[in-house]
């Protein structure tokens, strides 16, 4: 029996998104499909009935799987099937991760799990919007207890006017790129990439994004009502009220005593494990009976409750932290450059006890990343990577490849420096930048932003204006709140927001929020805005006291890059056949040549004289003879009639034997053999091509015109000119070999 489908439309901007439900995986907690123009998204979302036991976090996972039959491709791996999630997939995953989580209930254990596919891809839409409506409409209809539904768009600002949803193509003109997610009452999560946005515009972009999903929420409620099933009571593991109070009082005391002093990462992790040992053993000792006692569970959770009421009540009534700056002190920050002898830069930035190195590779524009993905971008020339090792917060742990954390703190990164990297056509390289994390107490990402401004200016790149980056928190009770000036880890895990922003004196670059509570104000963000701005001021002061501009040479060993333009049908015979030219002409000169489908050839090389010696060599590979010059070129061919002479690589023309020399010649034999090198001057060039040669005209210093007139035939004698001189032989003029 055909199930009942559902469809649900609405307006957003000037687009019209689709909900559809019922038709497909009627077995999962919630499935819904999702379209805007010809791309389709499905999102399940499923949650276990039982729980597993002892753990005390919320066991959500959310995955994006890009399918490449959605933009009618097969793979371009191996195996010619999906593999490992690429970059955009994880990013889009993450993205919808960050506004679903805080709408759980708290303290739930069921393990939930939400999957997306793409099922069609236009290659016009970003699909990572409509990813996250996708997964919300899915919980939404669930049996899975949730507080959503949540809205998502895409907003841009193009001729001072913001556009709903944006195509890839108006994104590329747009000079912020924003993606904001939220309920009815308030924005949840905010990712953006802009060109120097003022504050104030970015104000304006989030009030109009937060208005802009209002339509969502509201087609996702009207399907809730409609078709969405009822919710399951979930499973909650909090500890009893009594409990919390008698954890309460006993750390009280004691936590507050060791929060007075001013704490390192280590001193403030390592007094706060020692006061739970000692709670653990005062409430819940080991070998206990469990049924008269509390789980050593749930004392903990108390305890951290405790832990998480008493730093805020510091903050908020105190503006104690607990490191002992105020709201708006900025950790001791040292940087450093030009730590790598053989790095093409390097950069080191230290911000209390966070601490990232970053080094910088060149390259050609032909090491760009090729991508295989779902939109039309096909490759990038500036790549940013970021890693995260266990030593750097002091564990031990296996190294398992790069974890969706670090590909997403690469990817803030990337796009913070974006903006200020030189254009192609005034520093046709591709760059590497990669944030070793050395030492991480918070904001390790931002970190990267400022150690990469350094290696980027160490390694000699043009940057437009040095970014700088700092993570703002901030904690809340009703109408009492404090911002919190770069926040450490302690901060970000017990605070309502975490706002990190990256810019220029000018303007911000990237802006990244996640916030867990509502109702946050436009006068909130703006302050938080403006204390991020003056932040950012003085950490960028402290980056220009150890380098105030990018170096004005590159460093000796890293390449120099040579820029030649030839005519597009001259680009076979640089390559040649698979490519033989190019790779003899690449070890002979010891370069890397990248050739560009306009024509414009890219030499690189860290030793001068051999990109001159590749320019030389491609200028004569692609150079066309030209009527009245002299060459000086091998004999290739020798036939009765003349000799074939190559005077430029791979062109050759005909000196006819009447044109050899100044004096009568009998035999071509008697003038040159295979191999000798002649002068000649270019006489003409018929329609065909086919080029006329003359050793004579050299000799006799005539011009072309001139011996073009005494080399036309005078009737049937006249010495060589009686001959067969092969005008009308197919074997005669020039060819390009």
């Amino acid at each position: 029996m055909k199930p009942e489908i559902k469809r649900y439309t609405t307006a957003v901007g000037s687009h019209e998104i689709t909900f559809e439900t019922g038709k497909l995986a009627a077995q999962a907690g919630g499935a819904v499909t999702i379209r805007l123009g010809d791309t389709l998204i499905f999102a399940s979302a499923t949650m276990s009935p039982t729980i597993r036991e002892g753990i005390d976090f919320m066991p959500l996972s959310v995955d994006f799987e890009e399918r490449m039959y959605a933009g009618g491709r097969i793979p371009g791996s191996f195996f010619r099937r999906e593999g490992r999630p690429s970059t955009d997939a994880i990013l889009v995953a993450r993205l919808t991760d960050r506004p679903l989580r805080p709408l759980f209930p708290k303290g739930m254990r069921n393990d939930i799990q939400v999957i997306m596919y793409s099922l069609s891809a236009d290659s016009k839409n970003p699909m990572d919007v409509l990813a996250i409506n996708a997964a919300s409409a899915a919980l939404s209809i669930s049996n899975i207890p949730w507080d959503g539904p949540v809205g998502a768009v895409r907003i841009g600002h193009i001729n001072d006017e913001f556009i709903v949803n944006p195509t890839f193509e108006e994104i590329n003109a747009s000079d912020i790129d924003l993606r904001l997610a939220g309920t009815r009452e308030a924005v949840l999560m905010v990712e953006c990439g802009a060109n120097e946005a003022p504050e104030a515009l970015m104000i304006s972009a989030l009030e109009f994004g937060h208005n802009a999903i209002q339509p969502l929420i509201d087609i996702q409620e009207k399907m809730k009502t409609e078709v969405g099933k009822p919710k399951t009571e979930p499973i909650i593991v909090l500890p009893e009220e009594e409990l919390l109070q008698k954890v309460h009082a006993y750390v009280n005391d004691s936590m507050r005593a060791l929060l007075d002093k001013p704490l390192t990462k280590e001193e403030f992790y390592g007094g706060m494990e020692e006061l739970q040992e000692k709670t653990l053993t005062e409430f819940s000792p080991e070998g206990a009976d469990p049924n008269t006692l509390p789980s050593q569970l749930d004392v903990k959770n108390a305890f951290h409750e405790s832990e998480a009421k008493i730093v805020r009540e510091r903050i908020l009534n105190e503006g104690k932290r607990p490191d002992g700056r105020t709201p708006e002190e900025i950790r001791p920050i040292w940087c450093e450059v030009d730590l790598s002898p053989r790095a093409h830069g390097s950069g080191l930035f230290t911000r209390g006890e966070t601490q990232v190195l970053t080094l910088a590779t060149l390259g050609t524009l032909g090491e760009a990343q090729e991508l295989d993905n779902l939109t039309p971008v096909d490759n990038k020339r500036y790549m940013h990577h970021y890693n995260f090792p266990p030593f750097c917060v002091g564990e031990v742990r296996p190294l398992r490849g790069t974890s969706r954390r670090e590909t997403g703190h690469g990817a803030l990164a990337e796009r913070a420096l974006e903006p200020v990297i030189p254009a192609e056509e005034s520093f046709p390289y591709a760059l590497r930048l990669v944030s070793e994390v050395m030492a991480s107490n918070g904001s390790s990402s931002m970190a990267s932003v400022c150690g990469s401004t350094l290696a980027l200016m160490d390694t000699g790149v043009p940057i437009k204006s040095p970014v700088a980056g700092v993570a703002m928190g901030l904690v809340m009770e009703g109408n009492k709140y404090q911002i919190l000036t770069d926040i450490q880890g302690t901060e970000d895990h017990l605070g309502d927001m975490d706002f990190k922003v990256a810019g220029t004196e000018q303007g911000i670059t990237a802006l990244q929020m996640d916030i867990k509570i509502s109702g946050l104000s436009r006068e909130l963000m703006a302050q938080a805005l403006e204390q991020a701005r003056k932040a950012r001021g003085a950490i960028l002061e402290k980056m220009l006291e150890v380098i105030p501009a990018p170096r004005k040479e590159l460093k000796d060993h890293a390449p120099r890059i040579i820029t030649v333009k030839i005519p597009t049908d001259k680009i076979g015979a640089i390559i040649g056949p698979g490519g033989k030219n190019i790779r003899a002409l690449q070890e002979e000169t010891n370069t890397k040549i990248d050739i560009q489908e306009d024509g414009t050839v890219y030499i690189a090389s860290t030793d001068g004289i051999g990109a001159q010696r590749a320019r030389e060599q491609i200028e004569a590979l692609t150079e066309s003879a030209e009527i009245g010059r002299i060459y000086t070129g091998k004999v290739v061919r020798v036939t009765d009639f003349g000799a074939f002479i190559e005077i430029i690589p791979g062109t050759d023309g005909l000196v006819h034997i009447s044109q050899l020399d100044s004096e009568r010649v009998n035999k071509v034999e008697d003038v040159c053999s295979l191999g000798d090198e002649l002068t000649v001057m270019v006489i003409d060039i018929d329609p065909q091509g086919k080029i006329r040669l003359s050793r004579q005209a050299v000799l006799e210093g005539w011009t072309a015109e001139e011996a073009r007139e005494r080399d036309k035939p005078r009737g049937s004698g006249g010495g060589n000119r009686g001959r067969n001189d092969g005008r009308n032989d197919r074997r005669g003029g020039s060819r390009r070999r």
